[in-house]
């Protein structure tokens, strides 16, 4: 699995929408509040031009691209960390996700009513980040009390856990989400990560659009500078536009509209480029035998644990990784000749595999 993206925002911004669009999924979506009680899970491949070559270059018996998990959370509104609309529940689904997409309305809608009509997606935004912080800040005020006993006590450990969960709380009082603390000790970050909060979630903010020539009008702009000012990625959608696409079958008729639109790619390529930039993703292959395969890991990540993603026993039994790029193949045409060309390499345990690596992995258990 590539990573896991859940959908949050406010009722009736397109979240089922852009669902169903990117998923090719058929859930429920109306213009009331709380259409989706029960989130709506999606897996979907990756598309990566790079596989289908690899699968042109070096023939196996099928060909895997690499997934990912989208997941419709039903829209949050003013109140759900109080429980607000299911809002409890809600947020447990969402504490469970790699990173948010954040829907944000960037189009009029008269059918919502006056309050409705003219977006406001700063507004929209900050009802959402508000109520998610309340929701982490009552986590951690609950950690604290259960703490403070123990520190004052002199617990060295529990000290340490009450100086991290104060810097946290104090971040979150001052509108700022757990995600802008950051802590230099290992044993700090896996305590951060152990609670489980969700703004220290990575955000996409996906602009939701009326039609494709509105990509640049004020209400865009105030979303995607919303987004620079947190240090977070923005992508702009025409979610209606998108379902109308992946609804058409026949692939030539797809492009031909997708041509006619003014559209090089689909709102699934957009999501998924700024997915991987926010949480830093690189994709490897395996290639040749019986499988010509895409896989996702962290960018950082060494070659063994790459392995492990594979199988449990590429890691405990690691050897080596004969490694060579992707660039290469392209060039080279087939693994022979980049042996003769000398880039078909042999790596450790301390190789970090890049993004484009085409991976053998030697091992023994």
């Amino acid at each position: 699995m590539g990573f896991t993206c859940g959908f949050v925002g406010l009722p009736n911004v397109g979240k089922t929408t852009l669902f169903n669009a990117l998923t090719q999924g058929h859930a429920e979506a109306s213009n009331y509040a709380f259409s989706t009680i029960k989130p709506n899970i999606g897996v979907v491949q990756v598309p990566d031009k790079r596989l289908d070559e690899i699968h042109e270059l070096i023939p196996a018996d099928k060909k895997t691209p690499t997934t990912m998990q989208f997941v419709d959370i039903a829209g949050l509104v003013k109140g759900s960390s109080k429980g607000e609309g299911l809002g409890n529940q809600f947020l447990g689904n969402i504490r469970e996700m790699d990173a948010l997409a954040h829907i944000v309305r960037c189009f009029k809608d008269p059918n919502l009513g006056d309050e409705g009509e003219t977006p406001d997606p700063v507004s929209d935004i900050d009802i959402i980040n508000t109520e998610l912080m309340i929701a982490d800040l009552e986590v951690l005020e609950k950690r604290k009390q259960k703490l403070e006993k123990l520190a004052r006590s002199g617990d060295k450990d529990a000290r340490a856990q009450m100086n991290v969960l104060t810097q946290l709380i104090d971040a979150l009082f001052d509108n700022r989400p757990a995600r802008t603390v950051q802590f230099d000790m290992a044993v700090d970050q896996a305590y951060v990560k152990s609670l489980a909060l969700i703004t220290t979630k990575p955000v996409l903010y996906v602009c939701n659009i009326a039609d494709p020539a509105d990509t640049d009008t004020e209400a865009v702009k105030k979303a995607k500078q919303y987004a620079e000012s947190e240090g977070n990625q923005a992508v702009v959608l025409c979610g209606q536009l998108e379902q109308e696409i992946q609804e058409i079958e026949d692939l030539e008729e797809r492009a031909m509209m997708m041509e006619e639109m003014g559209l090089t790619e689909t709102g699934l390529h957009a999501m998924i480029e700024g997915g991987y930039r926010l949480l830093d993703l690189v994709t490897f292959f395996t290639v040749g035998g019986s499988e010509n395969r895409a896989w996702t890991v962290k960018a950082n990540t060494k070659a063994p644990q790459a392995g492990g993603k594979i199988h449990s026993d590429l890691e405990k039994g690691f050897i080596r990784a004969e490694v060579y790029n992707f660039d290469d193949l392209v060039k080279y045409k087939t693994e022979q000749a980049i042996k003769e060309a000398g880039l078909f390499r042999l790596e450790g345990k301390e190789y970090t595999v890049k993004d484009g690596d085409c991976l053998h992995i030697r091992f023994n258990v």
